[in-house]
């Protein structure tokens, strides 16, 4: 009977693992730069020459990419879900901004879901951090620009999909991020137009939905999610029906 020999594993090998895990996981996030090489090696325990193999074969697969004036970064691409090109394009394209709703309201209800049942403590934190930013904009309503409030909104959104502790979910919203942001701040100002009550509206909706993930509540913060994301299609309809109503108004104007 022959026996193939065991290959001894390589201390690279297993910090390999570990950075892998922490890519997947978002504590390493695409595009940004890893600590130092002797502040890494420390912190994992490891000699130098044995990160610096881990860290070859990462750049060998992929994942990792030196830059010049030293340092090493987390691939771009990673998390890129879409090209530029794509981004600009369905940025201005109404049936994409309807599609883009409708994909929110299935991932975005599964990740408040698992949110609520798996956050931990510093999850939990995250979260409130960016729920106060966001209450912060709503706050200062005629000081706050549309880019700050947009980007507070989709930082709220990102916090409930990191508490998820789903890699899937967490990377497919990582790699909306931009399309998100860009999509809120497009659109809230036309769904404060069409209703008074809008900016109230978003601001209980959050809350609502903050409180149920902290308090452990997922069948409520999926329903708030999903309640959340209808509505603010329904005011976006609203939105296009009356601009296409005054296109055409207007036509008839000129004959």
């Amino acid at each position: 009977m022959g026996f193939d020999q065991v290959r001894q594993r390589r201390l690279s090998d297993d910090i390999v693992e570990q950075l892998e895990r922490m890519i997947l996981e978002g504590t390493l996030r695409s595009g940004g730069r890893l600590p130092a090489e002797r502040a890494l090696a420390e912190q994992f325990g490891v000699s130098r020459p044995s990160l610096r193999e881990a860290i070859q074969k990462l750049t060998a697969k992929g994942l990792l990419v030196s830059r010049q004036g030293g340092g090493n970064y987390v691939v771009d691409s990673i998390g890129s879900t879409f090209s530029d090109p794509l981004l600009h394009l369905l940025e201005s394209s109404p049936e994409a901004q309807r599609d883009l709703l409708e994909f929110r309201h299935t991932l975005e209800a599964s990740c408040a879901y698992y949110a609520a049942i798996r956050a931990t403590d510093v999850d939990r934190l995250q979260l409130r951090e960016a729920f106060d930013a966001l209450q912060d904009c709503y706050s200062r309503a005629e000081e706050v620009s549309r880019a700050e409030e947009g980007a507070a909104d989709a930082n709220f959104h990102l916090a409930i999909a990191e508490a998820s502790h789903n890699a899937v979910l967490l990377h497919t919203i990582r790699g909306l991020f931009d399309l998100l942001r860009r999509s809120v701040v497009t659109n809230i100002g036309g769904m404060y137009k069409q209703r008074a009550e809008t900016r109230d509206m978003l601001i209980d909706q959050h809350r609502e939905l903050y409180l149920a993930i902290i308090e452990g509540r997922a069948d409520d913060a999926r329903e708030v999610s999903s309640r959340h994301l209808l509505y603010v299609q329904e005011v976006l309809e609203e939105v296009r029906q009356q601009v296409k109503r005054t296109a055409r108004a207007e036509r008839r104007s000129r004959i």
